[in-house]
């Protein structure tokens, strides 16, 4: 990795004067997704980018990631004494640290912890943290009328004991209390199927507590929500498609989200509530809740803007680069959000039905040529083995589209994305 220039040097009254870089450190990144764009804007908004990684291949990768200016490697990114050190040291280099940003799961509070430990504009650290624990959330909000029934599973309980319990209850959802993504989250409908849960939840997550919850029926949104000043600043409502194949793969995004006015003025009074109650004053934080009968009920709460697309989605929707003004709440200035437009927006992920060996996936240039298709993104590259869907990484490839109306915008994304074929030999 070639390193750019630690300090320029700028002549000033027949002065050389060393002038410090202006650097925003970035704790973990994906090689795509809102992750690494917010890299790319990091660098558009014309700061140093560093970022730290426990990945070696981040490093012998390096076209993957051409806007950062530097990678530091760390074997433990939560060392929170190396992570002070290296930091430290980019100071040292000449380096003025503006923030220090992490829309990686677990980094986001550890992010704004460090942000802390160096005096640099502070988001709402305790709130971050407190949303990474599924398990404390609820504690938190157990009160709102949003949380839907739930219980804890400890690791002394047997399912003996517990069956009558929970029998009532079926069917639920049960997931542990810290992570990401919809490999965790398993719908429980019979007593078999709950001891295969805890067999599987066990042996990934070891002596940890269990969130059990009532399973929700009704349509589902993703609420992305920016908070400056204990002002909400942005709240955006997309619509969710969720297929279920023994876990929950959201496969289509439609934005905004279609609900009557009562419905969004009750969404905007709940979501108030649970900033207020958990809070927030400064930061970002997506939530999904399901309209049950009427009522927002709370699924669950996420520390950062989602992931994949979302910004593209937002931006395509509004005109507003969300991403953009996140990061400059990390920076302590004031976000400015105007919509420029109003459009309908309609992302389809493709997964596929069988295992096999990429052999090349054709189509992306004919699924460009619709109408109204914005962007398409091929993730796996040849060679790669693909699986069906067992979790949101196995989604291997998303068609965005625009139009004035959100069915005119379903359907150009929906024929577009039939352009795209993926070649496989069985594994």
């Amino acid at each position: 990795m070639v390193f750019h220039t630690y300090f320029i040097e700028k002549k000033w009254i027949n002065e050389w004067v060393a002038i410090p870089m202006k650097t925003i450190v970035f704790i973990g990144s994906y090689k795509y997704g809102t992750s690494k764009e917010a890299l790319m804007i990091a660098k558009e908004m014309g700061y140093y980018v560093v970022l730290c990684t426990d990945k070696t291949k981040h490093i012998t990768s390096n076209s993957d990631f051409s806007e950062v200016d530097q990678i530091v490697l760390m074997e433990d990114l939560l060392d929170e004494q190396q992570m002070v050190e290296e930091i430290t040291s980019l100071m040292d280099q000449g380096k003025q640290i503006c923030a220090c940003v992490s829309l990686i799961d677990p980094y986001v509070s550890y992010a704004a912890s460090i942000s802390k430990y160096f005096e640099l504009a502070e988001t709402s650290t305790d709130s971050l943290r407190l949303m990474e624990d599924k398990i404390a959330i609820r504690e938190k909000l157990k009160n709102l009328p949003i949380t839907p029934f739930y219980t804890i599973f400890q690791p002394e309980d047997s399912l003996e004991k517990l069956e009558n319990e929970f029998k009532s209850l079926l069917p639920f959802i049960i997931k542990p209390p810290i992570s990401n993504g919809s490999k965790d989250v398993l719908l429980v409908e019979t007593i078999e199927k709950f001891a295969n849960a805890l067999k599987l939840l066990k042996k990934n997550h070891p002596n940890n507590p269990l969130l059990i919850e009532e399973f929700l029926q009704g349509p589902q949104y993703l609420i992305e929500i920016l908070v400056y000043n204990n002002d909400i600043k942005f709240l955006g409502l997309v619509e969710q498609e969720v297929l279920y194949n023994g876990r929950f793969i959201v496969t289509g995004y439609r934005f905004p989200g279609k609900v009557d006015i009562a419905e969004y003025r009750s969404l905007c009074t709940c979501i108030s509530k649970i900033i207020e109650e958990i809070g927030l004053e400064n930061g970002s934080c997506h939530m999904e809740m399901k309209l049950v009968s009427g009522e927002w009920k709370l699924i669950e709460t996420n520390p950062r803007m989602a992931g994949g697309e979302m910004n593209r989605i937002i931006e395509e929707g509004t005109g507003i680069n969300l991403l953009k003004e996140i990061l400059k709440v990390h920076l302590g200035e004031e976000p400015i959000l105007l919509e420029k437009k109003k459009k309908h927006v309609y992302a389809k992920y493709l997964t596929i039905g069988s295992r096999g060996k990429l052999l090349k996936i054709l189509g992306k240039e004919q699924a460009l040529m619709h109408e109204g298709v914005r962007h398409v993104h091929i993730k796996p590259l040849e060679g790669r083995i693909l699986t069906t869907p067992y979790s949101m990484g196995n989604r291997y490839a998303c068609v965005i589209a625009v139009s004035e109306t959100a069915e005119q915008a379903v359907g150009i994304a929906l024929e577009a994305a039939k352009e795209i074929k993926f070649y496989l030999e069985p594994f």
